[in-house]
Protein backbone atom coordinates (compact mmCIF):
# COMPACT_ATOMS: atom_id res chain seq x y z
CA UNK A 1 0.00 0.00 0.00
CA UNK A 2 1.30 3.28 -0.98
CA UNK A 3 1.20 5.79 2.15
CA UNK A 4 0.71 9.80 1.65
CA UNK A 5 3.57 12.17 2.61
CA UNK A 6 1.83 13.40 6.23
CA UNK A 7 1.65 9.69 6.96
CA UNK A 8 5.26 8.34 6.22
CA UNK A 9 6.37 11.22 8.13
CA UNK A 10 3.66 10.20 11.14
CA UNK A 11 5.14 6.95 10.82
CA UNK A 12 8.65 7.88 11.30
CA UNK A 13 8.04 9.10 14.87
CA UNK A 14 7.19 5.70 15.95
CA UNK A 15 9.35 2.82 16.81
CA UNK A 16 7.90 -0.10 15.55
CA UNK A 17 10.21 -2.83 17.39
CA UNK A 18 9.35 -0.80 20.61
CA UNK A 19 6.42 -1.56 22.97
CA UNK A 20 4.87 1.85 24.83
CA UNK A 21 4.05 2.32 28.73
CA UNK A 22 0.76 3.49 28.33
CA UNK A 23 1.38 7.29 29.01
CA UNK A 24 3.62 7.90 26.30
CA UNK A 25 1.56 5.83 23.83
CA UNK A 26 -1.02 8.00 24.16
CA UNK A 27 1.31 10.91 24.25
CA UNK A 28 2.56 9.82 20.97
CA UNK A 29 -0.68 9.37 19.06
CA UNK A 30 -2.20 12.71 19.85
CA UNK A 31 1.18 13.81 17.98
CA UNK A 32 0.84 11.51 15.06
CA UNK A 33 -2.79 12.92 14.22
CA UNK A 34 -2.71 14.80 11.09
CA UNK A 35 -6.28 15.13 9.82
CA UNK A 36 -7.75 18.71 9.91
CA UNK A 37 -10.98 17.20 12.15
CA UNK A 38 -10.49 15.76 15.58
CA UNK A 39 -9.55 12.29 14.94
CA UNK A 40 -11.08 9.15 16.22
CA UNK A 41 -8.33 7.05 18.61
CA UNK A 42 -9.15 3.27 17.59
CA UNK A 43 -7.51 0.09 20.05
CA UNK A 44 -7.07 -2.72 17.63
CA UNK A 45 -6.20 -5.76 20.32
CA UNK A 46 -4.82 -9.38 18.92
CA UNK A 47 -6.40 -11.84 20.25
CA UNK A 48 -4.81 -15.57 21.02
CA UNK A 49 -7.22 -17.96 21.56
CA UNK A 50 -8.76 -21.39 19.37
CA UNK A 51 -12.73 -20.35 19.29
CA UNK A 52 -12.91 -16.84 17.97
CA UNK A 53 -16.91 -16.83 18.37
CA UNK A 54 -16.62 -17.14 22.29
CA UNK A 55 -14.38 -14.26 22.77
CA UNK A 56 -17.09 -11.30 23.01
CA UNK A 57 -18.27 -9.06 25.75
CA UNK A 58 -19.22 -5.40 26.95
CA UNK A 59 -17.22 -2.97 28.26
CA UNK A 60 -18.29 0.56 29.17
CA UNK A 61 -15.95 3.69 28.89
CA UNK A 62 -15.68 5.85 32.00
CA UNK A 63 -15.38 9.04 29.67
CA UNK A 64 -16.88 7.95 26.15
CA UNK A 65 -15.79 7.61 23.10
CA UNK A 66 -16.70 11.01 21.94
CA UNK A 67 -18.93 10.10 19.15
CA UNK A 68 -22.86 10.73 19.36
CA UNK A 69 -24.37 7.37 19.41
CA UNK A 70 -27.72 7.56 17.84
CA UNK A 71 -29.99 4.87 19.53
CA UNK A 72 -33.38 3.14 18.25
CA UNK A 73 -35.41 1.93 20.72
CA UNK A 74 -38.24 -0.69 20.11
CA UNK A 75 -41.08 -0.50 22.29
CA UNK A 76 -45.08 -0.64 22.50
CA UNK A 77 -47.10 2.41 22.12
CA UNK A 78 -47.37 3.06 25.55
CA UNK A 79 -43.62 3.11 26.57
CA UNK A 80 -42.70 5.43 23.26
CA UNK A 81 -42.45 8.65 25.28
CA UNK A 82 -40.84 7.10 28.28
CA UNK A 83 -38.17 6.46 25.35
CA UNK A 84 -38.33 9.35 23.62
CA UNK A 85 -38.37 11.29 27.23
CA UNK A 86 -35.03 9.27 27.88
CA UNK A 87 -32.76 10.71 24.80
CA UNK A 88 -33.73 7.87 22.31
CA UNK A 89 -33.01 8.96 18.59
CA UNK A 90 -35.79 6.74 17.23
CA UNK A 91 -38.94 5.04 18.62
CA UNK A 92 -41.38 2.26 17.48
CA UNK A 93 -42.70 -0.60 17.70
CA UNK A 94 -43.61 -2.98 14.47
CA UNK A 95 -43.68 -0.31 12.12
CA UNK A 96 -39.88 0.40 12.53
CA UNK A 97 -39.60 -3.54 12.04
CA UNK A 98 -41.18 -3.16 8.76
CA UNK A 99 -39.01 -0.11 7.94
CA UNK A 100 -36.01 -1.79 8.61
CA UNK A 101 -37.15 -4.84 6.50
CA UNK A 102 -38.47 -3.04 3.61
CA UNK A 103 -35.38 -0.52 3.25
CA UNK A 104 -32.72 -2.24 4.61
CA UNK A 105 -32.55 0.92 7.14
CA UNK A 106 -29.56 1.03 9.50
CA UNK A 107 -28.70 4.77 9.98
CA UNK A 108 -28.43 4.19 13.76
CA UNK A 109 -25.92 2.94 15.97
CA UNK A 110 -27.57 0.93 18.80
CA UNK A 111 -30.75 -0.79 19.25
CA UNK A 112 -32.35 -1.27 22.41
CA UNK A 113 -35.81 -3.32 22.64
CA UNK A 114 -38.22 -4.61 25.47
CA UNK A 115 -38.74 -8.66 25.60
CA UNK A 116 -42.10 -7.93 24.48
CA UNK A 117 -40.78 -6.62 21.53
CA UNK A 118 -38.04 -9.51 20.70
CA UNK A 119 -40.65 -11.72 18.74
CA UNK A 120 -41.01 -9.54 16.01
CA UNK A 121 -37.45 -7.33 16.32
CA UNK A 122 -36.12 -11.17 16.04
CA UNK A 123 -37.16 -11.16 12.17
CA UNK A 124 -34.09 -8.84 11.68
CA UNK A 125 -31.44 -10.63 12.65
CA UNK A 126 -30.00 -10.71 9.06
CA UNK A 127 -30.17 -7.05 8.74
CA UNK A 128 -29.07 -6.03 11.91
CA UNK A 129 -27.18 -9.08 13.08
CA UNK A 130 -24.19 -8.80 10.52
CA UNK A 131 -24.00 -5.14 11.39
CA UNK A 132 -23.32 -5.86 15.15
CA UNK A 133 -26.82 -3.80 16.19
CA UNK A 134 -28.90 -6.63 17.24
CA UNK A 135 -30.19 -6.33 21.04
CA UNK A 136 -29.03 -8.73 23.19
CA UNK A 137 -29.69 -9.55 27.05
CA UNK A 138 -26.40 -10.26 27.82
CA UNK A 139 -25.04 -6.13 26.68
CA UNK A 140 -28.18 -4.61 28.55
CA UNK A 141 -29.78 -3.88 25.10
CA UNK A 142 -32.96 -6.02 25.86
CA UNK A 143 -34.55 -4.75 28.92
CA UNK A 144 -37.17 -3.01 30.43
CA UNK A 145 -34.79 -0.34 31.85
CA UNK A 146 -35.09 1.71 28.77
CA UNK A 147 -33.86 4.52 30.42
CA UNK A 148 -30.47 2.66 31.78
CA UNK A 149 -30.25 1.34 28.65
CA UNK A 150 -30.25 4.58 26.68
CA UNK A 151 -27.38 6.19 29.30
CA UNK A 152 -25.61 3.79 29.18
CA UNK A 153 -25.10 3.52 25.14
CA UNK A 154 -24.87 7.12 25.11
CA UNK A 155 -22.03 7.66 27.61
CA UNK A 156 -20.09 4.79 25.93
CA UNK A 157 -20.98 0.95 26.32
CA UNK A 158 -19.81 -0.85 23.59
CA UNK A 159 -20.00 -4.48 22.78
CA UNK A 160 -17.03 -6.31 21.33
CA UNK A 161 -15.66 -9.07 19.42
CA UNK A 162 -12.79 -10.02 16.88
CA UNK A 163 -12.89 -9.88 13.28
CA UNK A 164 -11.78 -13.13 11.65
CA UNK A 165 -8.26 -12.04 12.11
CA UNK A 166 -8.40 -12.24 15.90
CA UNK A 167 -8.69 -8.77 16.15
CA UNK A 168 -10.99 -6.74 18.36
CA UNK A 169 -11.58 -2.90 17.05
CA UNK A 170 -12.94 0.01 19.62
CA UNK A 171 -12.73 3.12 19.42
CA UNK A 172 -11.62 4.86 22.93
CA UNK A 173 -12.41 8.04 22.22
CA UNK A 174 -10.67 11.45 20.25
CA UNK A 175 -7.79 12.80 20.16
CA UNK A 176 -8.76 16.38 21.69
CA UNK A 177 -9.43 14.05 25.06
CA UNK A 178 -7.28 14.84 27.92
CA UNK A 179 -4.52 12.26 27.71
CA UNK A 180 -5.77 11.13 31.24
CA UNK A 181 -8.96 10.23 30.19
CA UNK A 182 -7.80 8.53 26.84
CA UNK A 183 -5.11 6.14 29.16
CA UNK A 184 -8.41 5.24 31.53
CA UNK A 185 -10.35 4.43 28.74
CA UNK A 186 -7.91 2.16 27.22
CA UNK A 187 -7.15 0.64 30.53
CA UNK A 188 -11.04 -0.22 31.05
CA UNK A 189 -10.47 -1.53 27.69
CA UNK A 190 -7.45 -3.81 28.37
CA UNK A 191 -9.28 -5.00 32.05
CA UNK A 192 -12.32 -5.60 30.64
CA UNK A 193 -11.11 -8.05 27.61
CA UNK A 194 -9.00 -9.98 30.26
CA UNK A 195 -12.01 -10.60 32.88
CA UNK A 196 -13.58 -12.07 30.16
CA UNK A 197 -11.06 -14.50 29.34
CA UNK A 198 -12.26 -17.48 28.29
CA UNK A 199 -11.18 -20.28 31.07
CA UNK A 200 -9.28 -22.53 29.17
CA UNK A 201 -7.58 -20.28 27.19
CA UNK A 202 -3.71 -21.10 27.25
CA UNK A 203 -0.27 -18.98 26.64
CA UNK A 204 -0.58 -15.45 25.84
CA UNK A 205 -4.25 -14.28 25.87
CA UNK A 206 -3.97 -10.66 24.35
CA UNK A 207 -1.14 -10.87 21.70
CA UNK A 208 -0.92 -7.25 20.71
CA UNK A 209 -2.48 -4.33 21.75
CA UNK A 210 -2.34 -1.00 18.86
CA UNK A 211 -3.56 2.25 19.71
CA UNK A 212 -3.79 4.82 16.45
CA UNK A 213 -5.64 7.96 15.25
CA UNK A 214 -7.51 8.14 12.10
CA UNK A 215 -5.49 7.53 9.18
CA UNK A 216 -2.38 7.18 11.64
CA UNK A 217 0.26 4.55 12.32
CA UNK A 218 -0.39 2.17 15.32
CA UNK A 219 1.69 2.64 18.16
CA UNK A 220 2.57 -0.99 20.30
CA UNK A 221 1.07 -0.63 23.88
CA UNK A 222 3.24 -2.66 26.51
CA UNK A 223 0.73 -5.00 28.21
CA UNK A 224 2.44 -5.90 30.68
CA UNK A 225 2.30 -2.98 32.80
CA UNK A 226 -1.40 -2.18 32.53
CA UNK A 227 -1.67 -5.88 33.82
Amino acid sequence: MIRGKKYRAAAEKVDPTQAYGLDDAVKLVRELSYTKFDGTVEASIKVGYKSLQNVRGIVQLPHGTGKQVRVLVFCREDRQQEAKDAGADFVGGTELVEKIQKENWTDFDACVATPDMMKDVGRLGPVLGRKGLMPKPKAGTVTNDIAGAIKNLKSGQMEYRPDKTGVIHLRVGKVSFEPAALEENIRTVFQAIMREKPADAKGEYIKSFCISPTMGPGVKLNTRAMA
